[in-house]
Formats: C-alpha cells, sequence, structure tokens
C-alpha cells in the first residue's frame, strides 16, 4: 500500500478505526497493467483485468477491437503515434509518470501511468504488434500532493498562522484533491458547544455562510447541527427529500446543493470542536475515499483548533496577568499618593484625581460632617466640568440622591443612566454612575462617585478596583485625622508644658525658643520656665527630660510644677533642686523612670544688674555673653537628678552687669549635624555668640546662634529637641 509520511499517526478525536485505513481507501493497492495489441490497427487481443479497471470498467471490457476504437481519447493525447512507432521500428518506448485522461466528457478522468510499449515479434523476428505493460502512478501522485499540503497545513498551524487562514487553506486542498467538485465548509463551536459559528467555506456563497452561522447543535439541524449533537458522521445524499433539511431546504437550493456529508471535529478530550462538511451540487453518496478524507481533514482542523484555542488561553492568561499588574501597579501608586500628606483632605484630593480618567472622566468625593454632606473633592478632564462637579451638592437625607442612599446603607450603587435628584448632570453629559462608601469601622462617613460620560461604562473589573481604592483611601483618610488629632493634643499638651509668653522682667530682656524634633506627634523632652518670686526674686529654669512622649511629659510637668510649688516656700535654688530631684526618685514607676538635667536658678533685678544663684545639675554649662560678647563658661557642677537620693549640686552667684547675657541651651544644639555627619558643637555656640550683632540683646543671640546651626545642617530635620533661654541686664 502506498503510505504518505507525516499521517501515519493516529487521528486526533477519531472513535475507532485508524489512519491506515483512511490511507488505504484513499490510495488503494497499486496493481500492473498488461494489455497484448495486434497488428498495424493496434487490435486488442487480451489484457488482464486491471487493465480494463483502469480504462473505465465493464464497459469497456472487450476485446477484438482496434485500441483507437476502444479509446479514442488517446489518439489526440499521441499515445495511438507512439504505439505506431514501436509497431514501425521495432523498439521499445518508455514513459515515466504520464498524465493520460481516460474517458471523455463528464466521464473525463484524469490519470498518471509510468509505462512500457515493447514489440511483439515472431519466430524470424518480424514485428506483429505491441505489447503495453504499465503500472498507474495517480494513486501514488496523489499521496505526494496529500502528504505535501498536509506538511504545509501542519508548517502554517506550529507556526501559529491564524486560524481563518489555516481553515480556509485546507478547504482549498480538499476541494482540489477530491475526484469530483465539493464544496468545503469549516463550522467552529461556541466554547459551550451549543451552537456553531462559520470558520471557512471559500466556496459557498456568502448568504449561505451568514445564513448557517450560529446554528444549533442539535438532532435533526441539518447535516452540520446532527453531526455536532450526535458527535458522529451524518450523510445525507439528497437534500431536497431529507427530514433533516427541512428547516435549510430553500436555502440550500438557492445556494445549488444537493448533498451534505458532514463530519465533527473533536478534541482529543472528545469535547466538539465544530465540524466538517462536503457539499455536493448533485445528490450522491460518498464513497470510502470520500470519507477517509474528510475523516483525515477532520483531523488537521481539530489540531488547528485546538492549537488556536491554546494560543487563545495563553494570550487571555496574559492579558488578565497584564491586567492584574496593572491593576496592582495603579492600587499602588494610588496608595502612595494617598499616604503622601498627613492630611485628611488632601487624601481625598488625592483619591479623586487617581479615579480620573483611570476609572471614569469624572469624580467627587463628598463627607458628612455636622449632619450636612460637604463636597470635599473633585478631579475632571477640565476646568469648566470641575466647576460645575464641585458646585453640586448632594442632600444628606435626600430619598433620591444616590449619595444618601450611599450613606444610608453603606453598600456601592451602580447605574448606566444619570443619578436621580437634581444635578449638572445634563450639562456634565452624565450617562452613568458608581458611587462607592467610603468606611470607617463599617459606618460610611463619605462616598466617591464616579461618573461616565460617552461610550463610557462601569463593568465589574471597574468596580472592585473602585471598591478597593475607597477601602485604601477610607484607611489612609482615617490615619490622616487621626494623625492631626494627635498633632493637636501634642501641641496643646506641649503648650501647656512650656510658658504660654514670655513674662516682663523689670530690669531683663528676656527671650526663649524650642523647636522640637520629628513630625510633632511626640512631645519634646526640653522644657523651660520664668516665673517671678516674692520680695522682686524671679526663677528660672531650662532642662531636659530623658526621652520623649507622654512619659517625657509627665516628667516635664512634674519638674516644673515641683518647682513652682516649692520655690516660694524654700530658702534658695539647692533646696529647691533637691526638692525636685526627692520628688524624681519617688514618682511611681507607671510615670517613668528616666533622669533629668536641668539648671534652676534665682535673680535679683538691681541698679547694678541682674544678681543671679545658680544650680546646675548635669546639664550644658550655662554661658556669660559681655559686652564685648566674649563668651565663658558658668562653672558649676552637679549629678543628673533622679537617679540617686543626694544630687551633690551646689550654687553658683554671678552678677549679670548692663548689656552682659546668661544663656541656657539643650544639647539639641551642639549635637546637630551636618550631612557628613559633624556636630556642630559647643566651640560653633561660642563662636555663634560672639559674632551676633550690637548691641547685645536677648532675641538677636538666638537669631544668631540658631541661624549659625541652620546653615550649618544645611536645613535638614533636626534629631533632637531645641531649646534656648536667655537672659540679658537691662540696668533698668
Amino acid at each position: 500500500m502506498t503510505r504518505v509520511p507525516g499521517l501515519d499517526q493516529p487521528e486526533a478525536g477519531r472513535p475507532g478505526g485508524g489512519l491506515d485505513d483512511d490511507l488505504r481507501a484513499l490510495f488503494g493497492q497499486s496493481s500492473a497493467v498488461f494489455a497484448s495489441l495486434a497488428g498495424p490497427a493496434h487490435m486488442l487481443e487480451s489484457a488482464n483485468p486491471a487493465f480494463f479497471a483502469a480504462i473505465g470498467g465493464a464497459e469497456r471490457a472487450r476485446t477484438g477491437l482496434p485500441l483507437a476504437e476502444l479509446m479514442p481519447e488517446l489518439v489526440e493525447q499521441g499515445f495511438i503515434g507512439l504505439l505506431d512507432r514501436v509497431y514501425r521500428t521495432g523498439r521499445s518506448v518508455t514513459g515515466r509518470d504520464r498524465r493520460i485522461v481516460l474517458g471523455s466528457g463528464a466521464d473525463a478522468r484524469e490519470t498518471f501511468f509510468d509505462f512500457t510499449y515493447e514489440p511483439r515479434l515472431d519466430a524470424g523476428g518480424n514485428v506483429t504488434g505491441v505489447r503495453v505493460i504499465g503500472v498507474e502512478t495517480t494513486q501514488v501522485r496523489q499521496a505526494q500532493r496529500l502528504t505535501a499540503e498536509q506538511a504545509a497545513l501542519l508548517e502554517q498551524i506550529a507556526r501559529q498562522a491564524p486560524l481563518t487562514d489555516v481553515l480556509h487553506g485546507m478547504a482549498r486542498v480538499i476541494e482540489d484533491l477530491a475526484p469530483e467538485e465539493v464544496l468545503v465548509s469549516v463550522l467552529l463551536a461556541d466554547a459551550d458547544g451549543r451552537h456553531l459559528r462559520h470558520g471557512a467555506a471559500p466556496s459557498l456563497p456568502d448568504f449561505y455562510n451568514q445564513a448557517i452561522d450560529g446554528i444549533a447543535a442539535g438532532e435533526g439541524v441539518g447535516s452540520c447541527g446532527t453531526a455536532a449533537h450526535r458527535r458522529q458522521s451524518v450523510i445525507v445524499s439528497d437534500i431536497a427529500t431529507h427530514a433533516y433539511w427541512d428547516d435549510f431546504r430553500d436555502l440550500a437550493e438557492k445556494a445549488g446543493l444537493a448533498s451534505c456529508w458532514s463530519t465533527p471535529v473533536l478534541a482529543r478530550d472528545g469535547s466538539l470542536l465544530g465540524t466538517f462538511a462536503m457539499y455536493h451540487r448533485t445528490p450522491r453518496s460518498p464513497h470510502d475515499y470520500d470519507l477517509a478524507l474528510a475523516r483525515i481533514f477532520a483531523g488537521t482542523a481539530a489540531l488547528a483548533i485546538e492549537r488556536h484555542q491554546a494560543e487563545q488561553a495563553r494570550q487571555a492568561a496574559e492579558a488578565r496577568e497584564r491586567a492584574a499588574r496593572a491593576d496592582l501597579a495603579f492600587l499602588l501608586d494610588a496608595s502612595t499618593s494617598l499616604a503622601a500628606d498627613l492630611d485628611a483632605t488632601q487624601t481625598l484630593q488625592r483619591l479623586a484625581e487617581a479615579c480620573v480618567p483611570t476609572l471614569a472622566p469624572l469624580c467627587a468625593v463628598d463627607i458628612v460632617e455636622s449632619g450636612r454632606v460637604r463636597r470635599i473633592a473633585t478631579a475632571a478632564p477640565d476646568t469648566e466640568r470641575a466647576a460645575l462637579l464641585a458646585s453640586h451638592i448632594p442632600v444628606y437625607d435626600a430619598a433620591d440622591d444616590a449619595v444618601a442612599r450611599v450613606l444610608a446603607s453603606g453598600v456601592s450603587e451602580v447605574a448606566r443612566r444619570t443619578p436621580t435628584g437634581p444635578g449638572p448632570w445634563h450639562d456634565l453629559g452624565v450617562t452613568g454612575y458608581l458611587c462607592v462608601p467610603l468606611l470607617d469601622r463599617g459606618h460610611a462617613f463619605g462616598t466617591m462617585t464616579l461618573l461616565s460620560f460617552g461610550d463610557h461604562a462601569f463593568d465589574g473589573h471597574t468596580v472592585a478596583l473602585a471598591e478597593e481604592l475607597a477601602r485604601r483611601a477610607s484607611l489612609a483618610a482615617r490615619n490622616a485625622r487621626q494623625y492631626s488629632h494627635r498633632v493637636t493634643l501634642a501641641r496643646d499638651l506641649q503648650a501647656g508644658l512650656l510658658l504660654p509668653g514670655v513674662p516682663d522682667v523689670p530690669g531683663a530682656d528676656v527671650a526663649t525658643y524650642y523647636h522640637p524634633a520629628g513630625e510633632g506627634l511626640d512631645i519634646g523632652g526640653d522644657f523651660y520656665d520664668v516665673f517671678p518670686l516674692r520680695d522682686g526674686r524671679w526663677a528660672f529654669m531650662l532642662g531636659d527630660v530623658c526621652g520623649r512622649g507622654a512619659t517625657a511629659a509627665t516628667t516635664t510637668a512634674l519638674v516644673r510644677h515641683t518647682a513652682r510649688a516649692v520655690a516660694p516656700l524654700l530658702p534658695g535654688p539647692q533646696a529647691v533642686v533637691e526638692a525636685v530631684n526627692r520628688a524624681l526618685c519617688d514618682r511611681p514607676g507607671s510615670h517613668g523612670t528616666g533622669f533629668v538635667t536641668l539648671v534652676y536658678g534665682q535673680f535679683t533685678p538691681t541698679p547694678a544688674g541682674l544678681d543671679i544663684e545658680l544650680i546646675r545639675a548635669g546639664h550644658t554649662a550655662p554661658l556669660v555673653i559681655d559686652a564685648g560678647h566674649t563668651v565663658r563658661a558658668v562653672d558649676a557642677s552637679g549629678l543628673l537628678l533622679g537617679v540617686a537620693p543626694d544630687p551633690h549640686v551646689s550654687p553658683r552667684r554671678l552678677l549679670l552687669r548692663p548689656q552682659e547675657s546668661l544663656l541656657l541651651y539643650t544639647d539639641g544644639l551642639t549635637e546637630a549635624r551636618a550631612l557628613d555627619g559633624e556636630q556642630f558643637g559647643d566651640v560653633r555656640v561660642a563662636q555663634a555668640l560672639a559674632g551676633s550683632p550690637r548691641p547685645p540683646a536677648a532675641g538677636r543671640l538666638i537669631d544668631s546662634l540658631t541661624e549659625a546651626v541652620r546653615v550649618f545642617t544645611g536645613g535638614h530635620d533636626i534629631d533632637d529637641d531645641q531649646a534656648v533661654l536667655v537672659l540679658t541686664a537691662t540696668g533698668e
């Protein structure tokens, strides 16, 4: 049997049988033909059955006739002339794969033969006739052509050529290979296998293809619908009389179709991929060759369709992955933007801006304040629409307002129409809306309303993305509100621990400076105070509590209030500091255990200046700046407070003459760092004070010092609180 390379694999989706059977039906068993011709007229004396079968079967199975009379078509093709030459010359003639048309008219058949014409000789060596020996190669040529066409189709499939191109090419190949006129159609099954869609039918009229596009897969629905339903071939030899074609008979007659053989195209798992149909213009039943050809190419179609579906599935998966990555990137970018500023109003404005145009052309954010709705943010593609959107304020308790309903229900609302209730919907061209609640612990404190116009519409994906973004925005807004509240509390508490204002002190110019580190959430550990005592005396202090926050605030308050309470009752600064130390040592553990550095002193204004007595308890040494801007440290010793029962402090007395100043400061200034990590240090403090403008004044000294620190650090954030207290004697 002639075999076709590349086509001897099992056929996909075909129940029973095998490809060998189909190839045998297609190409049969090649056999030799033999005929013996006599005389110059080439009278047919004898021939084998293969010869008669090849030339036309029983109608031509006759002997005793000249070959030109039995097969007149050979005359014009030159084969009778070749016989004449062999008879005249006595030399054989050989032909290889020669084309011979057998028969005439509608019965004509193209064939190919390898043949030899050799002379018949008598005993004397005279030519008495011609002997014909040949082998028909038609089937071999068909096999070769089928192999080539099949290989071309498989290459297209491997190259992932468009499915339409593959199916169209396959239909053309079959129409060319079929021995009689045939019109091929391939229909593709929907994903659910219930309907068939147009795939390829290059020779069928367009009106016919359009009419059968989408037919159901069901019993009695033409040849293809029935084949798809049964998952087996359906042969209708005469459309005009078959019941399956009752609903399509007029259509088939208009298209000039008389018979239809349909083969289901099945996947490897048996699921329906489509149908493969062969139409004829005359009623006829298929031969084995026809059915085998249909089965072979149904398998090829299955391979092409499965490859196409696999590629579509891969592309869909990649598209979903890209969409998921895009969604994640969008949410990450939006989340970063929402958290960029711990201000609730700015957070919600960024929410509106993040939505446009990614989620919708227009966005408005509303919140509830004091029982009323306030439109806090809008975003639009142009200023005119933005102004229109901002001018509309929903009514909190209006039943016909989407914002009010969502605030009440806490559930998103979406519609492909303008929102109910009054609004600039016509001017904005709104065609749909999506209103999403902003929730805090399950309670809606606001809404995010997305508005569409033109062709834009909200789908499930947009709704899910908007709800996730609203959830993140709600959390960011809540954090911003909590931060603002904490900052306010911290600011109020810090203000309560510092002087509300610098008091007017006779004979002294007093100035203070305080700059906390961080963002304002924690209360600083630096503090200062100036307050009057009896007999015209004044008390002053500046200190630094170990740590920050509420515990540091508790310790600061303990030091300040203890000093203020005992100072009028005790004889001098040493007793006051020792009382503060006892209070720190006796405090409960829950109130903190951190130490305190402190400079505490008392002064009396006199005509000669400020008579000062001070205690230094582990703090940075105070500085005296004289009228000539010479800076010197005040030599005083003492331990940290809150560590040991006896701080071992000793008083130090000094007189500030007019235009001389005493400066107290915390280590936040000396430990301030430049960009390279170097600290500002005590020497630069002295240099900044020595270079301050004249005449000396408390505020000018502070300005010179803090500006020098700012320039040194490059203006970046500081790591520790900074506090300064300056007393300048005026002599008044």
